[in-house]
């Protein structure tokens, strides 16, 4: 009898239905069918864009991609701001999506790094699952369907926005994508920027991108691109070579994904502070 008391009280350690189920390669369609009903962060978000005690999040800004000879570069500024207060001079908004592509975000911060991390385990479900990776296009499609997810928040004033871009296998080329809160995808020419500096860096890329553009060059050209935005915009953190902090750069080819080293940054500011003071002193 004790022995059968014992044996009802053993903890069953099989997996639930939803676990073993077969289903599609989404790592998200499996969150939505096994998550709990309701959002635990409801309770942490403001009811509206306009509440009377809205609570303070961190933003974050700004992203630039732009093709170059045989591949796509990635860059962003490290300045994440919460109202008028610098909320860290640090922060890391560019990352792989997985071997071939990259993605960067701007808007909430903390949304969007989230954000980023569910994207490479769907891409990295995706591929143990079906024993293949996706396509760059289906990529892109799996993002925006991700986004739309997001579209609650976004309503309450918490929106983030990825910026993507990565190595086309097929084609041997970069493309870049961009995105709007809705879930919506568009297949971008030649260069893009995303974020409230992005204006600014969006003028500095038409003047100084060319199709022709090579590694060394297009580092350049990017790293002009945020130092051109931190000069307009005050969310937008500029290179700060006294506490050695620079953009982060990366580049994606058919060699995969690679963040530029800090030494190659730091000397590229530095060319490019000594290019700009000789100017002004030309001018004086």
């Amino acid at each position: 009898m004790m022995m059968g008391e014992a044996h009802r009280r053993r903890v069953d350690t099989r997996l639930p239905a939803e676990y073993t189920t077969p289903g599609s390669a989404s790592f998200v369609d499996f969150l939505a069918r096994v998550q709990p009903p309701g959002d635990a962060s409801a309770s942490v978000v403001p009811t509206s864009p306009t509440a009377a005690h809205p609570v303070p999040v961190t933003h974050a800004t700004t992203i630039i991609a732009m093709a170059l000879t045989g591949g796509v570069l990635m860059a962003g500024d490290r300045r994440a701001t919460s109202g008028n207060v610098i909320a860290n001079s640090d922060i890391v908004k560019v990352y792989p999506a997985d071997a071939y592509s990259a993605i960067g975000i701007a808007g909430v911060a903390g949304l969007g790094l989230e954000l980023i991390k569910l994207f490479q385990v769907e891409l990295e479900h995706f591929e143990k699952i079906e024993g293949t990776a996706l396509s760059l296009e289906g990529k892109a499609s799996r993002l925006a369907s991700m986004i739309r997810g997001n579209l609650g928040l976004t309503m309450q004033g918490l929106a983030t926005v990825p910026l993507f871009a990565g190595y086309d296998i097929a084609s041997g080329r970069g493309r870049i994508y961009s995105y709007d809160v809705t879930g919506g995808r568009y297949l971008e020419a030649d260069h893009h920027g995303i974020g409230s500096g992005s204006w600014f860096a969006r003028g500095s890329l038409k003047k100084r991108w060319r199709p022709d553009l090579g590694e060394a060059d297009a580092i350049s050209v990017a790293v002009e691109a945020l130092y051109d935005a931190a000069d307009d915009d005050s969310a937008t953190g500029g290179p700060d070579p006294v506490r050695g902090i620079w953009p982060v750069v990366a580049v994606v080819d058919a060699g995969g994904y690679r963040e530029i080293a800090e030494s190659v940054l730091a000397a590229t500011v530095t060319d490019l502070l000594a290019r700009r003071r000789a100017d002004a002193e030309a001018r004086s």
